[in-house]
């Protein structure tokens, strides 16, 4: 079988697979049936400094975007850190750590931005035994408008100087968690290694309003009459969460980088997606809060199978491996040329193709032919954008064709071969500057 041990940043574990700093990570009981289940680490949710208690609202917390079958597709909370006592969560980490040697605990930590708060809570976190620390500077709500969590994250310089303050104070592993709400999540990776940081884990929270009650006249979920923005998770960021691991995977600043890929992962494809484009471990929080902790061996045995069938033999053999085709459009191939094709012993004559690309593409389907319902592909005006594909409701109905050799619209002239260097190209305004 595959092996799934994972050594990140010095912290190893049975698998990748870790529960992210949240509510599933609150509490010794939770952690507890955790890796009962099998998950291979843990976030402890944040800790924050041991001084006035933390008052979360006792209203909903919590709201959703469903897909027409109920499922979650998008998750939102308006939750703070921790409100249990320091010294609560202090004795279960210590604890847990000693129940369960071989699994990675990492605490998630955020306190005010300045030296003398994180010497104090490194030096009673680290007599824990846990694993290392996750610094929290990516939440973006309730603590963020106090001057910490994504308020930190935002400002390259500030997470350089704390994660400086916090490797001349412990000598555990020192992870970034980085906020996705910022222009270039490049940057923020940056300081983190300037400053010193093992890793960096990502993406955080992205800040949203999930939906507003039209009766009420209010962001839901609201407290009280009253809503606010919260942090916005789920399947649905995780297109926005591959894009900001592979954009630090690949940065000659980053580059090698140990990072932790965060966001949407639901299944054990979503993970091997997250390995493939840089990430050494992956954290789940969503996908536990909405089919519970057994959803782990589901994502354990698909990604050993899948990987026993790809001959990888250990996670290092595919990581990053993804990365190297990840390139910028300027550098793709102009030449590649693909037609979308209509398998007619699948199709079942719906016209969502046809009404898709005569309305809103490039007019490319026919939908008849001889007086006869039939949905074919006019090859002359096909581009091969793929939209009759994704909208088809019937699975390999409609595939996109390689042509090896086509038309340039543009000239009205066969493709020149060799492949054209766009880098190069008249009309790219790159090569118009440099020659100018």
């Amino acid at each position: 079988m595959a092996d799934l041990r994972t050594n990140f940043a010095g912290i190893r574990s049975p698998n990748p697979f870790w529960l992210a700093s949240a509510p599933p990570t609150d509490k010794a009981y939770n952690v507890t049936r955790a890796f009962e289940a099998g998950w291979g680490g843990v976030v402890w949710k944040t800790l924050g400094e041991d001084g006035p208690p933390i008052v979360n609202v006792s209203g909903p917390r919590y709201g959703a975007i469903h897909g027409p079958d109920r499922r979650v597709i998008g998750f939102n909370n308006i939750e703070l850190i921790t409100d249990r006592p320091l010294d609560v969560n202090l004795r279960e980490i210590k604890q847990v750590k000693r129940d369960w040697p071989d699994r990675a605990v990492v605490v998630s930590l955020m306190v005010p931005c300045e030296e003398e708060a994180w010497k104090r809570i490194l030096k009673p976190v680290e007599e824990t035994g846990c694993d290392g620390i996750e610094l929290n500077f990516g939440c973006p709500h309730g603590m963020s408008e106090r001057g910490m969590g994504s308020a930190v994250g935002q400002v390259p310089e500030y997470i350089e100087m704390v994660v400086r303050w916090c490797k001349a104070n412990t000598r555990m592993p020192v992870i970034v968690k980085l906020t996705p709400n910022i222009t270039d999540i490049r940057y923020p990776a940056r300081a983190a290694r300037a400053g010193g940081a093992d890793a960096v884990s990502l993406i955080n929270t992205i800040t949203s309003i999930m939906q507003v009650d039209l009766e009420r006249m209010t962001p839901a979920p609201h407290v009280d009459g009253k809503g606010t923005h919260g942090g916005f998770c789920g399947p649905a960021v995780k297109p926005i969460a591959l894009n900001m691991v592979a954009q630090i995977a690949r940065d000659p600043e980053t580059r090698g980088f140990p990072i932790s890929g965060i966001g949407g992962i639901t299944t054990w494809r979503d993970a091997a997606e997250f390995i493939a484009l840089g990430s050494g471990s992956v954290q789940v929080c969503t996908a536990a809060m909405t089919y519970g902790f057994r959803i782990v061996t589901e994502m354990i045995s698909g990604l050993s199978d899948w990987m026993d069938a790809a001959g990888h033999a250990k996670l290092a053999d595919f990581e990053g491996r993804a990365t190297r085709n990840f390139t910028e459009w300027e550098h793709l191939n102009l030449n590649y040329v693909a037609k979308a094709v209509i398998d007619q012993d699948l199709c079942i004559k719906c016209g969502r193709c046809f009404s898709a690309c005569e309305d809103t593409s490039h007019q490319a389907i026919a939908a008849s032919v001889n007086g006869v319902r039939k949905f074919v592909v006019k090859d002359e005006e096909c581009v091969g954008c793929n939209l009759c594909v994704l909208v088809c409701p019937v699975e390999n109905c409609i595939t996109l064709e390689h042509r090896t050799q086509g038309i340039d619209p543009r000239t009205g002239l066969p493709y020149a071969q060799p492949p054209l260097d766009w880098t190069r190209h008249p009309n790219n305004p790159t090569a118009k500057r440099a020659a100018e």
